[in-house]
């Protein structure tokens, strides 16, 4: 494993979390759903989880309520593995929630309830709490910068991982409903990238964050192939300006394509039976930020990731189906002998 000398901690994610209730019923309209399984997310949380379950030292940046439903999010991210001590409690807030239905291959009825959540309250002062030189990584949400407070606490733990040299990785987690304007988060994610190292993004995700035409925000249609084309062409532009040193661009069942100081790696995905994509791409980032921390090449970090987030898809649930160490190599042995 690669070392940062100084670090005891491998990552700190940060960002929102969520109580989930997944639908136990494959398949079931929303409305004929009887029982729910009770878990942990939100994005930069679920990345938490997923890289401790990989073997790194987790710390989630992230706020909770004075509530019950902050207290099983609390457990469960320590029965984890995943270190909370940083995690403070908003007085007044409740903890957000979310629920799921599971109706594969490509519908995932998704509901928040994140009126007025305590992640969005995370201040400046919480996270000079964080101990930041001895972290080896941040893992920052796209979203983290929409409401609240949160965006000046994110922008900070992004500027000191600057001034100490470490890596700062950005998950462009795009949430429209989050956002007072369809424009808004390409205006917030352009002014942020120049403090981050390593971007991820779905292509409609960087199109969004990098385009001055908003509309993509709102209209969830995949890009044409003109617009595919000048995408590639502006993310690779990113690289060689300098503004990130690496992009990571996921385009779904094809794989994925990584620019990284003049270089491209164009990798492919694998061919699997969806049952649910809820989490796949935050398994795929852990997936990343794990081979990287451990000295793997861009290679070898978005085969890895590719096989999480494969291996993500085909089970039911979320945190819970996130893949250890142990999963992936037996799943990408198995692709090798097909």
């Amino acid at each position: 494993m690669t070392k940062t000398p100084g670090a005891t901690w491998d990552l700190v994610t940060v960002g929102r979390v969520n109580m989930d209730l997944i639908a136990r019923e494959i398949g079931a309209e929303f409305a004929d759903v009887s029982s729910f399984d009770a878990t942990v997310g939100g994005s930069p949380t679920n990345i938490a989880i997923a890289t401790a379950r990989l073997g790194l030292r987790t710390i989630a940046f992230t706020a909770v309520g004075e509530d019950r439903v902050g207290d099983f999010v609390l457990r469960y991210l320590r029965d984890e593995g995943v270190e909370t001590s940083y995690i403070p409690r908003k007085s007044g807030k409740l903890t957000s929630l979310a629920l799921l239905g599971v109706q594969p291959p490509d519908e995932f009825p998704l509901s928040f309830y994140r009126e007025d959540p305590a992640d969005i309250h995370l201040t400046v002062t919480d996270a000079q709490q964080l101990p930041c030189a001895g972290i080896a990584a941040q893992m920052l949400s796209g979203n983290a910068f929409s409401r609240g407070s949160c965006a000046d606490a994110a922008l900070a733990c992004a500027e000191h991982a600057e001034r100490l040299g470490r890596t700062v990785y950005l998950d462009l987690d795009l949430r429209p409903t989050d956002w007072s304007d369809p424009g808004a988060f390409g205006l917030r994610m352009r002014s942020v990238l120049p403090l981050v190292d390593v971007a991820i993004g779905t292509e409609e995700e960087f199109h969004a964050a990098l385009a001055e035409d908003p509309d993509i925000v709102t209209g969830g249609e995949p890009l044409p192939d003109a617009s595919l084309e000048a995408l590639d062409e502006r993310v690779s532009s990113l690289v060689s300006a300098g503004t990130v040193a690496t992009v990571v661009l996921k385009r779904g069942p094809e794989g994925v394509t990584v620019f990284d100081e003049g270089e491209r790696y164009d990798v492919p995905g694998f061919g699997v039976e969806v049952v649910n994509t809820v989490g796949a791409g935050d398994a795929f980032a852990s997936g990343l930020v794990r081979t990287r921390t451990r000295g793997g090449d861009w290679p070898d970090a978005a085969r890895f990731a590719n096989a999480c987030g494969a291996i993500q898809v085909t089970r039911h649930g979320c945190a819970v189906a996130f893949p250890t160490e142990h999963d992936v190599r037996t799943f990408l042995e198995e692709q090798e002998q097909r």
